[in-house]
C-alpha cells in the first residue's frame, strides 16, 4: 500500500468517528491534530487515535490497553487479539467511557 492511499483510508476512519459524534450530538470532545485524533468522554477518560505511517497501521490507545491495527481486506484488525477497530472502539467506549458510541 502507497502512504497516499493508507492517509486516505485513516482520513475515512477519523472523519466516520468524528460525523457519527456529531451527529448524535455525543457528549465526547473529539480533537484531532496532526493525525492524532483525542476522544474524551465525560467521565474523563481518554482514547487516542493516531496513525502510525512506517508500518501502516492504526494504533488505539485507551486506559485498558495500546492495540494496533492493520488493514486485512476492507477492516482494520488489531494485529494482536483480533479486534475490529470500529467495533472495539464501540465497545471500549460503553466499558470505559461509559458512552454509546454507535459507530
Amino acid at each position: 500500500m502507497k502512504d497516499s492511499e493508507f492517509h486516505a483510508l485513516a482520513d475515512t476512519i477519523y472523519q466516520h468517528i468524528e460525523n457519527v459524534i456529531d451527529k448524535d450530538e455525543l457528549d465526547i470532545d473529539c480533537e484531532t491534530l496532526g493525525g492524532v485524533m483525542t476522544l474524551t468522554f465525560e467521565n474523563g477518560v481518554k482514547f487516542v487515535i493516531n496513525r502510525q505511517e512506517p508500518l501502516h497501521q492504526i494504533w488505539l490507545a485507551t486506559r485498558e490497553n495500546g492495540h494496533h491495527f492493520e488493514l486485512r481486506g476492507d477492516k482494520w484488525i488489531d494485529n494482536r487479539q483480533g479486534h475490529e477497530l470500529l467495533s472495539w472502539v464501540r465497545l471500549q467506549a460503553k466499558e470505559q467511557g461509559e458512552t454509546e458510541l454507535p459507530i
